[in-house]
């Protein structure tokens, strides 16, 4: 008996265009034909922390607030095992004056398990899209200043995620990694610096960044209460690696390549140490409207570790917002 209610569970969770059918589920997948969209609007608060990138702008300590963030996701069920998605983010920091996409992902997930004792097993690979604008910032005496969150590369993610779903309870871990390729999709001003050059250095460059990898790993908690609430939780690790220049992409002056000031700043943005690592705790909370139609509050906060050239790096950073969810 036991195992046959599992097995009702899993199928109304995965499959069934009913209340059952929870966007929230961390194993929800689309049937054939399905279509979701998941719309998440939140505020995040910050304080910056005391790396020396931060100091060096004497921004250390400062508070962040409102930061403004809003994600889009959309998939379709291709089969009822197979997956297209998309994902976006965009943030505005307007202390900062920092605002554009955060998040740009759009692939195919495949479900190669799905038992009726209720294990799960996905694989999945996507386009990461961060190429889709250009990195912007301006480089000046005390560091660089970013204008967007983009970095202008391309790459891939490349993932898997195994999960279990009881009666009432499930859990899910995954883990995947994101290769970006090195380009020269940016635009730095440099207009403060560039009069320490003699002229030969222009106002705006692009340089060739390297290529990077990345590694996000994570645990998920699902409970759903009865057929309208339910409530999640989980833990995500993501590591950010550091940015590096391998050269310079903008046609200059030979003689701007020679001078030893020009060499050492070159020297000094090869591996520009701006790393960082997050540490994120979630909760969520959602009730049915509909059939098909579905609202959650979320929270979140992050602990995080950053090397001493990061920006990204805080002493507190919280997030909560809410999703809307639909299912047609």
């Amino acid at each position: 008996m036991k195992k046959t209610i599992s097995a009702a569970v899993a199928l109304s969770i995965f499959a069934a265009p009913a209340i059952a059918a929870n966007l929230e589920h961390p194993l929800y997948m689309p049937y054939k034909g399905a279509v979701y969209s998941k719309t998440s609007a939140g505020v995040m608060y910050k304080i910056t922390d005391d790396t020396d990138a931060q100091v060096n702008k004497n921004h250390d300590g400062v508070t962040e607030f409102p930061v403004w963030r809003v994600h889009e996701e959309l998939g379709y069920g291709i089969l009822d095992n197979l997956e297209a998605y998309a994902k976006f983010g965009y943030t505005h920091d307007g202390d900062i004056d920092r605002k554009g996409m955060h998040l740009g992902r759009a692939g195919l997930k495949y479900r190669a398990i799905n038992t009726y004792s209720g294990w799960v097993w996905d694989l999945y690979a996507d386009a990461q899209l961060g190429g889709i604008s250009e990195m912007s910032g301006s480089y000046a005496a005390n560091g660089f200043t970013y204008d967007n969150y983009s970095n202008g590369r391309w790459g891939f993610h490349v993932g898997t995620q195994v999960g279990k779903v009881w009666h009432k309870f499930s859990t899910a871990g995954f883990i995947e990694v994101l290769r970006t390729f090195g380009n020269d999709n940016n635009s730095i001003d440099v207009s403060a610096i560039a009069p320490l050059f003699g002229g030969l250095l222009p106002n705006e460059i692009s340089v060739d960044l390297k290529s990077t990898t990345e590694v996000n790993a994570g645990l998920k908690m699902f409970y759903q209460l009865n057929n309208r609430w339910s409530f999640g939780g989980g833990l995500t690790y993501k590591h950010h690696a550091d940015n590096g220049v391998e050269g310079l992409a903008t046609d200059v002056n030979p003689t701007l390549l020679s001078v030893p000031q020009f060499q050492g700043f070159l020297a000094s943005v090869e591996d520009m140490n701006d790393g960082f690592d997050e540490y994120i705790i979630n909760l969520t909370a959602a009730y049915q409207l509909t059939d098909m139609t579905q609202v959650a509050i979320y929270g979140e906060y992050t602990f995080d570790t950053a090397h001493e050239q990061s920006q990204n790096g805080t002493d507190v950073k919280a997030e909560a917002g809410v999703r809307l969810n639909v299912q047609f």
